[in-house]
């Protein structure tokens, strides 16, 4: 209500509340007090991710903090301390990845605000973002990082299809509705584009018969054919998103592993959603329910 913020900010807040709104009553997430306050950072980026993974195999380098437990990302808010970071497990012999990142969750142990960076993307990204944070509220499995980080952009993604083609105003046939849905799509194409290169890479680092050098070495023929068959298959059948930093930067086992963290089995989610009759509230009190019990929460989902 503030006049003297600027407009396109202020929307975009409108934005944030309605899908706090919208997380709490249509998905019965308790989203406690987060993002109810606003913080403008002085930079365009929150903070810097920095990820590594072994050379010869797709497993990550792990931290643990407490709640969360191992987790296979460090966040640091020092551009310097994150490229150092980054550069002592390269003399380790680890693949890196240094990301920036926008916006994260506290899991509920704080109300989180929004914060500036999170405002620099269209409103559809807006609302995804809000959700997918508050999803992580809901549910967060600790040490299966993968699951979790799907999971919620799973939710993030099909809580914003739901937000725009169903509230007054906007409804199937608005624009943002349509981005919404072609954005969902293109996620799951992604999705499932990353579980077949997979499979080819495993099957070369799972046999023991090969060498270190030669794993790595036939790990490049593998990356290239991967990124022409993006090229050629998946790229021409995107609606909305290009996936430009994963086709233009650079392909390692953690940049690789980044990607799948948060594009795993997709489809096994959506299907599992048409197991609940398209009812997401069903969906993820089942996940709540059960989740929390396994080793690996994967086992829910089907095929």
């Amino acid at each position: 209500n503030d006049s003297t913020v600027d407009a396109a900010t202020r929307g975009k807040l409108a934005y944030v509340l309605e899908a706090r709104r919208f997380a709490a009553e249509e998905l019965g997430i308790d989203v406690g007090d987060s993002y109810t306050m606003y913080t403008e950072l002085d930079r365009d980026t929150l903070a810097l991710v920095v990820s590594a993974a072994y050379k010869d195999r797709l497993v990550p380098k792990t931290w643990w903090f407490p709640v969360v437990g191992h987790v296979p990302y460090k966040g640091h808010f020092s551009v310097n301390g994150a490229l150092g970071e980054a550069e002592d497990l390269e003399n380790d012999g680890f693949d890196t990845y240094v990301r920036p990142t926008p916006a994260f969750s506290t899991l509920g142990w704080f109300n989180d605000p929004v914060l500036s960076t999170s405002l620099q993307t269209d409103d559809v990204e807006v609302v995804t973002t809000v959700i997918h944070e508050l999803a992580h509220r809901h549910l967060w499995v600790p040490g299966s990082v993968a699951f979790n980080e799907s999971y919620a952009t799973f939710v993030g993604r099909v809580g914003a299809v739901r937000f725009f083609c169903s509230r007054e105003g906007s409804g199937p046939d608005s624009v943002k509705c349509e981005r919404s849905l072609a954005r969902w799509r293109d996620f799951q194409r992604f999705s499932e584009y990353l579980d077949g290169f997979v499979e080819e890479l495993e099957a070369i680092y799972d046999d023991d018969s090969l060498p270190f050098e030669e794993k790595v070495a036939r790990r490049e023929i593998v990356f290239s054919a991967a990124l022409d068959r993006f090229d050629a298959e998946v790229a021409p059948e995107l609606e909305s998103f290009t996936f430009a930093g994963f086709r233009n930067g650079a392909l390692n086992n953690a940049t690789l592993l980044s990607r799948i963290r948060y594009y795993n089995q997709l489809r096994r989610f959506d299907a599992f959603l048409e197991h609940h009759e398209g009812d997401l509230v069903a969906a993820l009190d089942d996940l709540l329910r059960r989740a929390p019990g396994l080793d690996d929460p994967f086992e829910l989902l089907p095929g």
